[in-house]
């Protein structure tokens, strides 16, 4: 495991992708000159966070058209529609998953372990938010007529790419699911029958896939979408305080939260968190437009430092800066948010060597 220092600065996840990388996966296939264009710009997209001052990296999750929709990468049972509702790029579940060759997740966390001088990081879907976004009650009952079935079909594949990525030696493997922390909204705990219910599913189902793994840090990132304000979409509010239960069941060893936006910055639940928990505070706000200066990052530091031990915070954004392939975000921007984040960090290291 790559060593740390206190207050180590992180991205969550996505970074804007440049006109040429959306053009790139866009395309139905790759040759060896395609292949060779995405490496040269994930060494940018990697050198960027470098150059800006972060301990640890991603690859800016460059090579997947979607975050959620890479499940389609590791197994067969996926058409790729239009969604009616939005008319947004859908991969839905049409027919009973069945493995794929092992290794699309794990040949990203191979390449950025290969050109990263820092600590990496990679990102994998949470299974419950899979079953949220992927399944339909109509397109998915001859296969699944049950959201739950398909949820448990999801965990094997991806383990199996969490066994190759902790092999290659990936320090943090990230469980994205904002699905889990909507649970913090009333009025989406009103939509469901038994929301403790669901959320204990979600739960239930990011134990079952990180079970029985050493050698490797597991993170759950949290979001209320907050990066649905790069696209003004609703941030829904609430403190963590419904699930508290449900992260302190967590059998991992970090939360990546938000802290910045409305209802996240909650000391209260964050003090009643498991003391084990490293917690990745998003002190960085990610909407465009909104800059960031080091001293306004210390202070939302200095706010969390009154309940919670400095051994155990880490600075990130609230979320990825970049929802979607097509999320339309100034990467020059992201760059000197990142800076001013690891500005804030060795600040803080200063002052509590």
């Amino acid at each position: 495991m790559t060593a740390l220092p206190l207050f180590p600065a992180s991205v969550v996840g996505s970074i804007p992708r440049p006109q040429h990388v959306r053009e790139l996966i866009e395309k139905p296939a790759w040759d060896a000159a395609d292949e060779r264009t995405m490496d040269a710009a994930i060494r940018y997209a990697v050198s960027m966070q470098e150059a800006a001052g972060l301990d640890v990296v991603t690859d800016g999750e460059w090579r997947r058209r979607s975050y959620i929709g890479v499940i389609a990468e590791l197994a067969h049972g996926f058409t790729l529609e239009v969604n009616p509702a939005d008319g947004r790029p859908w991969t839905v579940v049409t027919g009973k998953l069945a493995p794929k060759p092992a290794g699309f997740i794990a040949s990203e966390a191979k390449f950025l372990k290969s050109v990263a001088r820092v600590g990496t990081k990679i990102t994998l879907p949470a299974p419950a938010l899979l079953g949220e976004r992927l399944w339909h009650a109509e397109r998915s009952k001859r296969a699944y007529p049950r959201r739950e079935d398909f949820v448990r079909d999801c965990i094997a594949p991806l383990r199996r790419e969490i066994e190759l990525i902790r092999d290659i030696g990936i320090d943090i493997v990230q469980i994205d699911d904002p699905h889990l922390c909507l649970f913090v909204d009333p009025d989406v705990r009103r939509t469901y029958d038994d929301p403790d219910r669901s959320a204990d599913f979600a739960a239930d189902m990011i134990n079952d896939l990180v079970s029985g793994f050493a050698g490797i840090k597991f993170a759950v990132h949290l979001c209320r979408r907050a990066g649905a304000r790069v696209r003004g979409e609703k941030h829904h509010a609430g403190t963590y305080g419904p699930i508290l239960s449900q992260l302190n069941k967590l059998k991992v060893q970090h939360l990546t939260m938000e802290f910045t936006a409305a209802g996240a910055d909650d000391l209260e639940s964050l003090a009643r968190l498991r003391g084990d928990f490293e917690l990745g505070l998003g002190v960085v706000d990610v909407t465009p437009g909104a800059m960031e200066q080091p001293q306004t990052i210390v202070a939302r530091v200095d706010r969390a430092l009154a309940r919670i031990d400095a051994k155990r915070i880490t600075l990130n954004p609230d979320c990825g800066f970049a929802p979607g392939s097509a999320a339309r975000v100034d990467i020059d921007e992201v760059y000197l948010k990142l800076r001013a984040e690891a500005e804030a960090a060795r600040l803080l290291r200063a002052r509590h060597r």
